[in-house]
């Protein structure tokens, strides 16, 4: 009989839930959003309870349409939007306050006091990155700091924090299990990369306890069995759980070192397997858990983007040069290719490797002949020029020389994107034939620890359309020394 896996995708706009058969493939998709709560202040909340409720909604729907079994559903695996963190009573399971999502900055404050106490470099030396309230342990600092209940609760050893999958584990498993996986443990600042255990010092400069966060698993694990709350007539194990961008490597085979991938999403996460021991980054970049398989950690370099796909929707949105993005690779294809127009797109500052909060965007080069298709071309590009900067400064650090790079989501449609990426990179460019790469890694994961995926058959399936680069080393040198010149007239405005 048939077997199924199902991957669930809780991501930052939505939930997901995919069904894969036995070899491997998506045969079925359903999600639903949920709301993004924004107040005035820019601060940013998830509706914990509306997510899980969308879950056990979607899961259902997707049975009634593929008229499958659930007892033939072998195994579930969950991947989950990183860093957004929550908090709630350990006795009843309700959430004492919403989810605060990885965008939200309301705890810089308490960043900026435990800098002010000297806990920035120790911060960044224990955890692989830099005190920031872009990271959980700000954002539970946050809600024991002000919501009423949360101290006592925290006093009294009846809080459990986390991050979303953990929530999840614990509300599939009916409260029996408080689980995270290395890779989002390794995401929340308080998680020590070299001991590989909850760092008491960071927990405690953050006001949080150790035992209040979750039992840190193999990202393989068996985390406890659900029936969905009986919506399955016998409860299957979760047996794999990932952050969204440690699941998309995975996912994308990347399971050696010095392989890398990047996703074109809102931004851009570029990441690159190291292997089994960390590598400080003196660049800009950050180092966390990829995973742990099996019992057995391995490494990743980060540099996150704030705009890739992002900027394709300003020109459509607020400049009208476009009506969709599918009109970019005609326009830049049909742009001058002798025009010096460079966009820099720093609408809230520069990501990696700049980390410039303060930046804005700005075109350079525009001469009198430059039109609509330059501008576009150049926005475009500076996608590309931005991942190649992250992607050398990877090979730089870590000492590995990149072969190639895997790449996923909407913009890698864009076959000038594609090309000039390769082209600039001078590494082939490798777009696979599947879509929704994060679902995949948990699910394969799951689907190899409940044998019923075969490692190699199963990442073997992907095929992959490979761009590889036509462009000379003079004219490559010379795009690339415009797109520099331009990153330094941006800084030097700031």
């Amino acid at each position: 009989m048939a077997k199924y896996i199902l991957g669930i995708d809780q991501s930052t706009q939505g939930t997901k839930v995919l069904l894969f058969d036995n070899e491997g493939k998506a045969i079925c998709r359903v999600d639903k959003g949920h709301r993004q709560i924004i107040d005035d202040r820019g601060w940013v909340e998830h509706d914990p309870m509306e997510i899980w409720h969308n879950l056990l909604e979607i899961t259902k729907e997707l049975l009634a349409e593929t008229k499958v079994d659930s007892k033939d559903i072998a195994a579930v695996g969950i991947s989950n939007q990183r860093e957004t963190a929550m908090a709630w009573n350990r006795e009843n399971g309700e959430p004492i306050y919403n989810a605060i999502v990885w965008q939200c900055a309301r705890g810089a404050a308490i960043c900026q006091r435990l800098d002010h106490d000297g806990f920035g470099d120790r911060v960044k030396d224990h955890t692989g990155i830099p005190l920031s309230p872009y990271f959980s342990g700000a954002k539970l600092a946050w809600i024991v700091e002000n919501v009423g209940e949360a101290k006592s609760l925290l006093a009294a050893d009846k809080l459990a924090v986390g991050t979303m999958d953990s929530w999840l584990v614990y509300k599939l498993t009916g409260g029996k299990a408080h689980k995270t996986d290395f890779s989002n443990a390794s995401r929340t600042q308080l998680f020590n990369i070299n001991t590989l255990k909850w760092d008491e010092e960071i927990c405690n400069a953050f006001g949080l306890k150790a035992s209040a966060l979750p039992e840190v698993c193999d990202s393989n694990a068996l985390y406890g069995t659900t029936d969905f709350e009986g919506l399955f007539e016998k409860p299957v194990p979760i047996h794999g759980v990932f952050g969204d961008s440690h699941a998309a490597l995975y996912g994308q085979g990347c399971h050696t070192p010095g392989m890398i991938k990047a996703t074109y999403g809102t931004g851009s996460s570029v990441m690159m397997n190291i292997g089994e021991k960390p590598i400080q980054s003196k660049k800009g970049l950050v180092t966390s858990l990829a995973w742990s398989l099996d019992g057995k950690p391995e490494y990743v370099l980060e540099g996150n983007i704030n705009y890739t796909g992002a900027s394709i929707s300003w020109l459509k949105d607020n400049v009208e040069l476009i009506e969709s993005a599918k009109e970019t690779a005609e326009l830049a294809k049909k742009s001058n290719p002798a025009d010096k127009t460079y966009f820099v797109p720093a609408f809230s500052g520069l990501g990696a490797p700049y980390w410039d909060s303060e930046a804005t965007g700005m075109f350079t080069g525009i001469t009198r002949v430059t039109g609509k298709a330059e501008l576009v071309r150049a926005v475009v590009d500076s996608i590309a020029y931005q991942i190649s900067d992250i992607a050398e400064l990877m090979e730089e650090e870590s000492g590995k020389e990149l072969q190639g790079l895997r790449v996923d989501g909407g913009p890698t449609r864009n076959d000038y994107l594609m090309q000039f990426q390769a082209d600039i990179l001078d590494r082939p460019v490798e777009v696979p034939d599947v879509e929704e790469l994060s679902a995949i890694g948990a699910a394969y994961a799951a689907g190899i620890s409940a044998g019923i995926y075969e490692n190699k058959k199963v990442f073997g399936s992907i095929s992959r359309i490979s761009y590889v680069s036509g462009m000379g080393q003079d004219r490559r040198d010379q795009l690339k020394s415009g797109w520099k010149s331009s990153i330094r007239r941006t800084l030097a405005r700031t």
